[in-house]
């Protein structure tokens, strides 16, 4: 990177890359990944080996299961759609998606599944990009019956199992009643996955074809897609899910023999993304330049301003951020933004060094993406040390912390 003239200054680079070696260092994170950018110009850390034993170096191309991280990516396609007047936000879902018709509902989320009243309204395209349809990983309700029922029937898209193909992952998931009214309350993740499903049949084509074709061809994204090709296996570590109580690794999913090793059956938008850390550098400042890549128009400018500002209502960003605040037992600290827009985390209230109006997500592999319009910078950090272990998590926040004190101008 030309320092001159990048906005950061050295000591800031210096300190980023002191505070990743000491992560790196301290045995917890094998290798670690980081880029950030402003402008024109970019500065890459790669740091540690593949995998917890040694191995062959991280590298710049190193490639990454995304896990979360996929949905700010995974969310355009949905937006390209809009911008085509294919779908409308207040469009209610069911002629694309008749599993989600005439919904019952949880009269009380913790109750029995069978003790349902109608859904109010039906389901709308709305409530699908805002992760408001009604079914969720809601933390609200662990234990209860239908959050155990999710994982029964085998729809969670981040567990070890493979999911079966998308119209029989919707069949599953039209059995489930919903846990609360459509466009009521915020909820993590399925909706993604529902979204890739609606892209599909909406195009008449599978998710990741009109993705590519929209978003990542376009965009130079060579290296991004649901599976890892033969040609490519080698640029994959593991992924570790370390013991919570002794930290000891696991190993969650290998490269060559690996659920990413061949194309899924389900193209799963909440998580099911690999990539690196220059494709994603690439989609984040799309987004920082309103929708253009060069000259060319990716998402109109209103498609990216619904999506990177804040969607929700006082009272869904008051229980989202009240869920982050009570949850830093699990989540380590992530999670606390308090706004979320269509795919990602919109930051509404100043909690740590980052300004408002900073944009992006983190996975639970041990993956971080986020843009700031008010200082002009992405930052993406990837490692495959899932978030079992708070480890991973102080990673991430370490990484931004730095990024921060290293803006110069």
């Amino acid at each position: 990177m030309d320092k001159s003239n990048s906005g950061f200054s050295e000591a800031g680079l210096r300190k980023i890359r002191d505070v990743l070696t000491r992560h790196v260092d301290s045995g917890k994170i094998p290798g670690v990944v980081a880029l950030i950018g402003r402008g024109e110009q970019t500065h890459v850390e790669a740091i540690g080996t593949m995998r917890h034993d040694g191995g062959a170096p991280m590298g710049r191309d190193t490639i990454f299961r995304m896990a979360s991280t996929s949905k700010p990516v995974t969310m355009a396609a949905s937006m390209a759609l809009l911008d085509d007047c294919r779908l409308r936000l207040d469009d209610p879902v069911d002629q694309w998606l008749p599993e989600l018709a005439d919904r019952q509902v949880l009269k009380r989320i913790d109750g029995p599944i069978d003790d349902t009243e109608p859904a109010r309204r039906p389901i709308t395209v709305r409530d699908l990009l805002t992760s408001t349809f009604g079914l969720g990983i809601d933390l609200t309700a662990v234990g209860s019956p239908i959050f155990n029922a999710i994982f029964a029937n085998g729809v969670f898209s981040q567990g070890a199992v493979p999911l079966p193909e998308q119209d029989e992952w919707m069949r599953r998931l039209g059995t489930l009643p919903l846990m609360r009214q459509p466009g009521e309350h915020w909820q993590y993740h399925l909706s993604h996955d529902v979204l890739g499903v609606l892209v599909s049949r909406v195009t008449g084509r599978p998710f990741e074809t009109f993705l590519r074709e929209r978003v990542l061809d376009p965009l130079g994204m060579k290296d991004t897609a649901f599976h890892v090709p033969a040609d490519k296996i080698d640029r994959l570590p593991p992924s570790y899910a370390p013991d919570p109580q002794t930290g000891e690794f696991t190993v969650w999913d290998e490269a060559k023999t690996g659920q990413y090793s061949a194309p899924p059956a389900f193209q799963a938008g909440g998580g099911g993304l690999v990539s690196t850390v220059d494709d994603y550098h690439a989609y984040f400042r799309m987004l920082l330049d309103h929708g253009m890549h060069g000259t060319e128009r990716i998402l109109s400018r209103p498609a990216v301003e619904l999506m990177t500002t804040n969607r929700l209502t006082p009272e869904q960003e008051a229980a989202r951020s009240t869920l982050a605040r009570n949850a830093v037992n699990v989540s380590f600290g992530q999670g606390q933004q308090g706004g979320w827009g269509f795919g990602m985390a919109v930051r509404t209230y100043r909690g740590d060094y980052a300004p408002l109006g900073q944009f992006g997500w983190d996975g639970g592999t041990g993956t971080s993406a986020y843009a700031d319009p008010e200082n002009g910078i992405t930052g993406i950090l990837l490692t495959q040390v899932g978030l079992t272990t708070a480890a991973p998590a102080q990673l991430i926040h370490d990484f931004w912390t730095t990024v921060y004190q290293a803006v110069d101008a």
